[in-house]
């Protein structure tokens, strides 16, 4: 799950070691990340990942990586007091372009408890060389509280519906993923966050317990293993991808990505079979592979008219390193999304 993140600095540590050391470049294949996520501005791929501050790389290719100073050089003084054994390592963070600035959210959370936290950094560009290039942090946008909020506030992601309302998709074990509506500039929450709604989850009731831990994970967390959702609107549909079991792990890692569909952003999301999300459904996005393990975490770019599904997976080639996966993806006959094959990149 991703409270097992705090342990693996492996990603931010790389970040800094190739701005500070003059390392130019990393080719896909190499780049060691978690919980990547992509954006295009004026020809160029930003990548922001899991690490201390948030990771930040940047490409012209998809092929060529280059890291930069990350977006925070020291904790922001908000989570270090809402979650006190923070130490600047962000989980998760997601980017998104609303209303002339860019969004990016990110997570805050304490190991193996939904003492979790989402914040919200803006930005006129994310050209570092601009002379407007700068993150503006305005801090804290939900919470969620050890027995109060059978919900984990971490894992964001922005979409906006139809009328070009936006929403905030998050989440992680407990009682799975939620939706909640938000101001229109996306910097708070515009509901009562008391009653939003559970998109997805591996139970197949939605009143049932949450289920115990296994193995080695955190107690306080369960066995509700779906994390990380992303919403992604295709046609008619908004498609909610997500990732189920355990990341991670090195080659114990079980994580995979399912995904389902709605005409409506607020869902409910079905599966090729019909099954709600919210009830266990889920149609798996990627076969299994033996060289790597567990994965997940993913996030869809589209440019230029060809789409990709960007996520990490653990290398058995490599000691089970998490690296940078980029892969095409088209839609099959009925409307479902395809990995045209692995390593396409």
């Amino acid at each position: 799950m991703k409270d097992m993140k705090i342990n693996n600095l492996l990603p931010c540590v790389l970040g800094v070691l190739l701005w500070t050391t003059g390392v130019a470049q990393q080719r896909l294949g190499e780049v060691i990340v978690h919980d990547p996520v992509l954006i295009v501005q004026e020809g160029v791929y930003y990548l922001f990942a899991t690490g201390q501050g948030i990771s930040v790389m940047s490409s012209t290719d998809l092929h060529e990586w280059t890291a930069h100073p990350p977006v925070f050089s020291d904790p922001p003084a908000w989570a270090v007091e809402a979650v006190p054994t923070f130490t600047g390592h962000i989980w998760a963070p997601d980017i998104s372009y609303h209303n002339g600035r860019y969004l990016l959210y990110y997570s805050i959370s304490a190991f193996g408890k939904n003492t979790s936290c989402i914040g919200l950094a803006t930005t006129p560009t994310l050209n570092p060389n601009d002379p407007d290039y700068k993150w503006t942090d305005h801090g804290r946008i939900i919470q969620s509280f050890p027995g109060k909020t059978n919900w984990n506030a971490i894992d964001p992601n922005f979409i906006r519906d139809e009328k070009g309302n936006p929403f905030l998709s998050f989440g992680s074990f407990w009682d799975g993923l939620k939706l909640v509506k938000l101001g229109a500039d996306g910097g708070s929450i515009a509901e009562d966050i008391q009653g939003i709604p559970t998109i997805a989850s591996r139970k197949r009731h939605p009143s049932a317990s949450n289920p115990p831990a296994i193995d080695d994970n955190p107690k306080d967390a369960g066995g509700n293993a779906i994390e990380a959702p992303f919403i992604y609107k295709k046609g008619a549909y908004y498609y909610l991808f997500a990732s189920i079991d355990y990341c991670c792990k090195g080659p114990r890692s079980t994580y995979k990505m399912i995904v389902g569909r709605s005409s409506r952003v607020t869902g409910p999301y079905v599966d090729d079979q019909g099954v709600d999300l919210a009830k266990g459904g889920g149609k798996q996005v990627l076969d299994p592979d033996p060289r790597w393990y567990g994965a997940g975490h993913n996030a869809v770019l589209e440019n230029r008219g060809q789409e990709y599904l960007v996520f990490h997976g653990y290398d058995a080639q490599d000691g089970g390193k998490p690296k940078l996966r980029i892969e095409k993806m088209t839609w099959d006959s009925a409307g479902w999304p395809v990995v045209e094959k692995v390593n396409s990149l």
